[in-house]
């Protein structure tokens, strides 16, 4: 008889409102009694730890594509998501966990051959502004910094983190002393700069004075090492990229930067070295070289040709070889010219 009056299983639809009714109550109810508070906290733990394994699976079953889709739909059609963000400090670790890959997994979920998230975050595009400041914050950083990466896998959120005041910032977060929200912050910028080709060219463009200055100064001639190894490996990929033709240009059209480049040729570190060199090829390699940019490849002609004679990675490189090649062919061949 006992089996006949067991409560039948929650739909997704019921958990995700379930969970809505109490981040509302967490939101609301700062000063309730700690008994009540702590015993809604564990149902909303509880919960949460739900949605998580309807949308990741779990050892025993894969995610079933119908609940998934469900419990998406349900999640952005009142703000769920919005509370889910705001509601973060309040819960403990496990349930920020749950939380922060709860709303990761969201941004990837389709409703009917479509990312409902991304139309959600363009109606509420101010939760990147509380996901980007999330990093000044060391408690909520490393959550809010993997939301964030996940919300830019739509372009027109990216757009808008790009052309944010917050840009200015991942300057600094970068060279945090907390190690761990640094490299963070490092994979957000990273991510934010190469996922979204168009976008970021157009930023680029646009941005190119104050963005390239700030690259310069704080990230490649940052006194740590790892900011600068990073930043480097960065600008490559960027300056390589054909999208970002007329920004590599530009750039390559600088005395300052080349300054900067042959400083980073000199360093120490094999992997610094390796990484300047692909972009100080473009200096190099360009056709239409200013008469500054010869003047001082001519200059220091002799030192650049005795560095690259025994220049080589670790590990063999065809590719490599044949640009150093070219680049020494460049240099050799140089006569210097009137401005």
């Amino acid at each position: 008889m006992k089996g006949l009056f067991k409560s039948k299983p929650k739909t997704p639809v019921d958990l995700v409102r379930q969970t809505r009714d109490l981040l509302i109550y967490v939101d609301h109810n700062p000063d309730s009694r700690e008994s009540k508070r702590e015993d809604k906290f564990a149902a909303l733990s509880k919960l949460l730890r739900e949605l998580k394994q309807i949308l990741y699976g779990n050892s025993e079953a894969e995610p079933v594509s119908e609940a998934c889709a469900q419990l998406t739909q349900e999640f952005f059609k009142e703000n769920t998501l919005r509370l889910v963000i705001v509601c973060l400090p309040k819960l403990n670790l496990e349930a920020r966990k749950d939380a922060t890959q709860i709303v990761a997994n969201l941004q990837r979920q389709q409703v009917q051959s479509r990312l409902i998230a991304c139309d959600y975050l363009e109606a509420n595009i101010d939760l990147m502004d509380i996901l980007a400041s999330g990093y000044e914050n060391p408690d909520m950083a490393l959550h809010y910094g993997a939301m964030l990466r996940e919300c830019i896998r739509h372009q027109s959120v990216a757009r808008y983190v790009l052309e944010s005041e917050h840009m200015k910032k991942f300057f600094d977060f970068i060279q945090l002393p907390n190690f761990d929200i640094a490299a963070d912050a490092a994979a957000t910028f990273k991510e934010l700069l190469t996922r979204h080709k168009s976008t970021v060219a157009e930023f680029l463009s646009k941005n190119y004075d104050w963005f390239f200055a700030e690259y310069n100064s704080k990230l490649l001639e940052s006194p740590n090492y790892i900011t600068r190894r990073q930043a480097i490996k960065l600008l490559g990929d960027m300056l390589l990229d054909r999208s970002n033709s007329a920004v590599m240009t530009r750039y390559a059209s600088s005395r300052d930067n080349l300054r900067i480049l042959m400083n980073l040729l000199r360093e120490s570190s094999k992997s610094i070295q390796i990484e300047a060199f692909h972009v100080f090829k473009l200096f190099a390699a360009n056709q239409n070289k200013p008469a500054d940019i010869v003047g001082i490849l001519v200059a220091n002609r002799s030192k650049l040709l005795r560095l690259f004679a025994d220049f080589k990675p670790d590990k063999e490189d065809e590719q490599f070889e044949a640009d150093k090649a070219q680049v020494v062919r460049e240099i050799a061949g140089l006569e210097p010219r009137d401005n």
